[in-house]
């Protein structure tokens, strides 16, 4: 979820890192993931205080804040806890939010325990926000996770949205960017999915391999088993989120649409984003319209529609979907998006698909879990001081 601002060949393992001068590290861990709790959001285990409550969180690359739910973590009964004097306040692209305070507990995701972790714990939330989950892990930069001090302490929760917004701004490490710094991972993180929208064609979505993942943290291109060939290594452009480059889509075999880069009227960094906290790709309502004049006058009605019986959608008709985006390494990086993944089969219900290519009024594209469903993604923030490098390389689709 994009955070709303305030104002075949031999398999060959190619390291963005070692290409462009980052460093390499053995340590990694390899956490679970599953989109079934967030209806298509990824969400994983990790285990909060001196109690090691678990907390299933929203692994998310288009904000920056960790967020614990109130109602499920309770600090003044954590014996690791330390309340401090701030609060933070987030709203997302989605329209949930939630407001809370600050404290420094232990946090453990698999085996390794990261002591005096910043996070939220959220005292309001909007309907929408946690869902069946948790809570929410932002992967992306520290710019991007803002707080404020307040006069006191922050627990028990007693200051409100206006008197937080008047408190001094305050900048809080990413989870993340704490685990990197205390030299327990490597600066990368990595992501292994098969849909964007939960597989209903089951009896049990949970044990449905097509609803699960993973989610390494501190590596990425040594998880051969995730993967095939080479990877397509794309430039970040800028430091708020994973701010990319969108050159062109083309559908098919047709001619390139060209997209604009981002005006200085929008504000925006980059005219496109790589955000796994995004269960569609979503583009700006010229470039969705270019899209749909490229399909067959039906194909068009359907997609138009964006549910429609699976027996009146023959799927090996449509035309792949190529995103090309500026490589890091002088080479462009050719996205190819298969209509299995901008439209999700068996969802929301056996026997129907929902397509996942929105159009909106934002003129930044958001390039989200479908985008990524056909490739294992690596984010590595080790190179290019530190802006970093998308990295996708073909997924094994029967990695287990």
């Amino acid at each position: 979820m994009v955070k709303k601002m305030a104002v075949q060949r031999t398999r060959r393992i190619v390291s963005a890192a070692a290409v462009l001068g980052g460093k390499m590290s053995k340590a990694t861990i390899r956490l679970a993931i599953t989109n079934v709790l967030m209806d298509g959001d990824y969400t994983g285990t990790i285990y909060v205080g001196s109690q090691k409550k678990p907390v299933n969180v929203i692994f998310d690359t288009g904000s920056s804040t960790l967020a614990i739910d109130g109602t499920v973590y309770d600090a003044t009964k954590d014996a690791t806890a330390t309340i401090t004097d701030i609060a933070q306040e987030v709203g997302y692209a989605d329209g949930s939010s939630w407001m809370g305070a600050v404290v420094m507990t232990n946090v453990t995701a698999g085996k390794v325990v990261l002591t005096k972790t910043q996070a939220a714990v959220a005292y309001h939330s909007s309907g929408n926000m946690f869902g069946k989950s948790s809570g929410i892990l932002g992967l992306a930069y520290t710019r991007l996770n803002n707080a404020f001090t307040m006069p006191g302490p922050t627990i028990p929760p007693k200051y409100t949205y206006n008197q937080i917004q008047s408190g001094k701004v305050t900048y809080v490490e990413p989870y993340f960017t704490q685990l990197e710094s205390a030299g327990l991972v490597a600066n990368k993180f990595a992501f292994y999915t098969r849909r964007s929208m939960v597989n209903m064609a089951t009896g049990n979505p949970a044990t449905d391999l097509l609803n699960n993942g993973y989610l390494i943290l501190g590596g990425g291109e040594e998880q051969t088993d995730l993967y095939t060939g080479s990877f397509q290594v794309a430039r970040v452009v800028h430091d708020l989120y994973y701010d990319t480059n969108l050159k062109s889509i083309t559908v098919g075999n047709s001619a390139p649409i060209v997209v604009s880069p981002p005006t200085k009227a929008s504000g925006d960094n980059s005219n496109s984003v790589v955000d796994s906290g995004t269960n569609g790709i979503y583009l700006e309502q010229n470039l969705f319209k270019a899209i749909v004049a490229k399909l067959s006058a039906a194909d068009q009605d359907s997609l138009r529609a964006g549910y429609v019986p699976m027996s009146k959608l023959d799927l090996p008709s449509w035309p792949s979907i190529t995103f090309t985006l500026e490589g890091a390494l002088g080479n462009d990086v050719n996205l190819v998006v298969t209509p299995d993944c901008y439209w999700q089969t068996n969802a929301p219900k056996p026997g129907y698909a929902s397509a996942v290519l929105y159009s909106q009024s934002d003129s930044q594209a958001i390039l989200g879990l479908p985008l990524m469903n056909g490739y294992y993604t690596v984010f590595d923030r080790s190179v290019d001081k530190g802006l970093g490098v998308v990295s996708f390389a073909t997924m094994n689709p029967n990695a287990k």
